[in-house]
């Protein structure tokens, strides 16, 4: 792939000089989509291909209005820009999507196209048309302009440390100072700061949990569980596999945390071990900090995908000259981190709250993996076959954080530094486990019971916080913030049952690396082998491709983590 073939892919559908400025102006081609005879299969095809790419040019279009919003929430005109293609565009794109999915499915030339995607693609179309409602048009419209509250009330989000205000994301690297109580100011800043809007985030989630129940029973499910599991295409696995590996991260992981916690406890030499204890290193080290600023965090990274296959630098690099990426944590800015696919132009938009510690680098290495996805998948045919189930993108991001471990000397040219880097790391990929159980099982809760009061969702959190966090934690004096820990987690508002799949693919990523330290190019090649078959194959043809199973049983998940195990020892 030479650069120039990163650039915008001419049109053949739509005219090149095509701007969206209504709903109008986009229904000719919605219309000519509809009404167009179709006398065989190459036709079809070709139908399906314009269809593509005049939906790739709108979903490009709303990516880019969501990525200024969230760069930027204070931005009246980028709030009014998102809310106008949510309530002018999207619902009647829903609509006409639904109408030209039954269009194609009864098609008498659909047995006739290739294999080469189409099985996986027309399941998925079935099922979407099984689930469609009108009457949930209008509310997935309501539920996108909700959604979009959490970011800019927790964007507001800042406190003032030693007379300096700073976002809540900053206050986090105080965690990481070896002086214990600059660690418990900054801890209890933050979450008294979070607690200041609890119950503007309790009424945000009552009135998201209302309007999405209704959504599932108007579908036809007896929950909103059972709706996105359909809603989400999770053909390869069940709420109960889902339950199964709640039980095995209990089971095998837990005990670890504990193990670790235990450690940490007696190297801290604190009479018991409080929550602001649970980032700084043990030894007392100052945090470590692998780069200076935004430009040499993307330059060092760059850096190590180059020494892994210098092919992956280089879309990097083309990102960079592009402007695709947004890096450092800044007030008003919307939280957490995410890579977005472009769709039309093929090269996806790196977004995060960098400050200087390693969770920032870390996070930039994951995001990465989703950016490689994005790029090697961007010549599909369709839409629908670069967009992957999250359970085989967050494959690919996780993976990108283990198999570039052997080059963070890029980061940490001094080896001891490099070995805490490491050590960190694989210690919170243990840590990441319980969490997903924690944050999946609360969702389940959630829409199980969608009657609940907020203190019987409180008292719910907490039971399955305790399941699955370690017991060696002193939480006495804060179960008032023990009790809202999940309002940080902005899947839960944004992006409901997104979250399983972060463990799902965590197995996977542990089953790559481990491919890889045998072999690193045999394992490099099935990475990428399975990224790029996108979804033109069932989830677990997908996995086999970079040789791991798509397994996530006790047994399974014992095997892995005792590889963990054994990597964490050699690094102590």
């Amino acid at each position: 792939m030479t650069t120039e073939s990163l650039a915008l892919r001419p049109r053949q559908f739509l005219p090149a000089d095509f701007e969206l400025t209504d709903w109008a102006s986009v229904l000719p081609f919605f219309d000519e989509l509809t009404n167009r005879r179709i006398t065989d299969a190459d036709a079809l095809d070709k139908w399906f291909r314009d269809r593509s790419e005049l939906e790739s040019y709108l979903s490009e279009n709303f990516a880019w209005r969501y990525i200024r919003m969230t760069t930027d929430t204070t931005n009246e005109a980028y709030v009014l820009a998102f809310n106008d293609f949510n309530e002018n565009i999207q619902p009647n794109w829903t609509e006409i999507a639904n109408a030209l999915d039954v269009k194609a499915v009864g098609d008498p030339f659909l047995d006739s196209l290739p294999d080469n995607g189409y099985a996986v693609a027309i399941r998925g179309m079935k099922r979407q048309i099984e689930i469609f409602r009108p009457e949930n048009v209008a509310l997935f419209t309501r539920i996108q302009q909700l959604q979009s509250q959490y970011g800019s009330i927790a964007g507001a989000m800042t406190v003032t440390l030693d007379g300096e205000e700073m976002t809540l994301q900053k206050a986090g690297d105080r965690l990481l100072q070896p002086d214990r109580a600059v660690r418990e100011q900054a801890w209890t800043a933050i979450w008294e700061r979070r607690y200041q809007d609890h119950e503007a985030l309790d009424n945000l989630l009552n009135e998201l949990r209302d309007l999405r129940h209704q959504v599932a029973l108007n579908a036809g499910f007896a929950n909103f569980r059972d709706y996105m599991f359909a809603a989400l295409g999770r053909f390869d696995y069940t709420p109960e596999d889902c339950f199964h590996f709640h039980d095995a991260v209990a089971g095998t992981v837990v005990p670890i945390l504990n193990e670790f916690a235990a450690a940490r406890k007696s190297e801290l030499g604190v009479p018991s071990l409080r929550p602001w204890d649970k980032l700084v290193d043990p030894s007392g080290k100052a945090p470590l900090k692998p780069f200076a600023g935004g430009e040499d965090l993307l330059t060092k990274t760059i850096e190590v995908f180059d020494r892994l296959d210098p092919e992956l630098g280089r879309y990097l690099r083309v990102m960079r000259t592009m402007g695709r990426f947004d890096l450092e944590s800044r007030k008003g800015k919307a939280p957490g981190g995410y890579n977005y696919p472009l769709e039309e132009s093929g090269v996806p938009f790196i977004f995060m709250n960098a400050t200087t510690n390693l969770r920032d680098m870390v996070t930039i290495l994951h995001e990465g993996g989703h950016a490689v996805h994005s790029i090697v998948t961007r010549d599909l045919a369709l839409n629908s076959f670069r967009n992957v189930p999250s359970e085989v993108a967050e494959l690919a991001s996780m993976s990108m954080e283990l198999i570039t471990m052997d080059h963070w000397d890029v980061f940490f040219p001094d080896p001891e530094e490099l070995r805490r880097a490491k050590l960190e790391h694989l210690e919170d990929l243990l840590e990441t486990l319980p969490w997903v159980a924690t944050v999946d099982a609360f969702q389940h809760w959630l829409y199980e019971n969608p009657t609940h009061r907020v203190d019987e969702r409180n008292a719910a959190w907490v039971r399955l916080f305790d399941r699955f966090a370690d017991s060696v934690t002193d939480w006495n004096g804060l179960e008032r913030f023990k009790a809202y820990q999940w309002q940080r987690q902005l899947h839960i508002y944004e992006v409901p049952f997104y979250y399983i799949e972060y463990g799902i693919a965590q197995l996977g990523a542990i089953g790559v690396w481990k491919n890889f330290r045998e072999n690193p190019e045999k394992g490099l090649e099935g990475y990428l082998n399975a990224l790029k078959l996108g979804y033109t194959r069932p989830m677990g043809e997908i996995y086999a491709a970079a040789h791991i199973p798509f397994d996530f049983s006790k047994e399974h998940i014992a095997g892995l983590m005792d590889f963990v195990k054994s990597e964490i020892e050699k690094l102590r």
